[in-house]
């Protein structure tokens, strides 16, 4: 049998085509939302990669209405649960922090606020756009394990770099044993990087930087994908649009 004919959790099947998240899944699977090769799936069930995998539209409706915003994080704020006296960044999400030039054309309910999760990190000092959303499927493509969706960021640094120091930010560094991908390092003006990376390990251009002997004295991420933060202003948010594709 080759590698395309494992048997394999239909949840898992599921999230590695993009129809939902594990959990999403195992949810429509217990609601009699998906079909595998026209019979109603249960549980637990395997499948291969020739088995035909159909949602209920039910399940497309209840996707349909997850939202994702947009937030220009301010410093000060944690990405994910409140910790150490600091507030959350799913706390700005209120109607009064909507921002004026939101156009989605989509109406703030307070179910929105409800299973918001951020999709990759900002450290607490770090500022700039943080995904938040409900969909798990948006969620796997930014920061799932094989996501290859860039991340673009302005980084003040201080100290001297040598042109060796500026190739092996690009590529050559290791942190936590493992050897990093490839990232797109350039000067944007005498004290200002811009990084591209398609990872995001914890910390990660604080860290390269440290290095290369460089301290970093602030980092704002401007992009997301094909998502700019572009004029959203701090500690604002906007919804993503219907047209809108990382």
């Amino acid at each position: 049998m080759n590698a395309n004919q494992e048997p394999l959790r239909l949840s898992k099947r599921m999230a590695e085509l993009g129809l939902c998240s594990r959990r999403e899944a195992d949810s429509y699977i217990e609601q009699g939302w998906v079909k595998v090769n026209g019979q109603t799936a249960v549980l637990g069930q395997k499948v291969t990669a020739t088995d035909r995998i159909d949602l209920d539209k039910r399940a497309h409706e209840r996707q349909a209405q997850r939202v994702t915003v947009l937030l220009n994080k301010p410093v000060g704020y944690v990405s994910a649960q409140a910790e150490k006296g600091y507030l959350s960044a799913a706390e700005l999400i209120t109607a009064e922090n909507q921002w004026e030039g939101d156009d989605s054309r989509i109406r703030f309910s307070e179910q929105h606020r409800f299973g918001l999760a951020p999709a990759g990190r900002l450290d607490i000092d770090s500022v700039g756009l943080l995904v938040l959303t409900q969909d798990g499927r948006i969620a796997k493509q930014l920061i799932g394990e094989n996501s290859t969706t860039e991340k673009e960021y302005l980084v003040r640094v201080k100290g001297k770099l040598s042109a060796d120091g500026l190739k092996l930010l690009n590529h050559g560094l290791s942190l936590d044993g493992e050897a990093l991908r490839p990232a797109k390092v350039e000067w944007q003006n005498e004290d200002q990087l811009r990084f591209v990376l398609k990872q995001g390990k914890k910390r990660q251009i604080r860290r390269m930087c440290e290095l290369v002997g460089l301290r970093v004295t602030g980092l704002k991420r401007i992009r997301m994908g094909k998502v700019k933060l572009g004029k959203l202003p701090p500690g604002k948010w906007r919804y993503l649009k219907a047209g809108e594709r990382f």
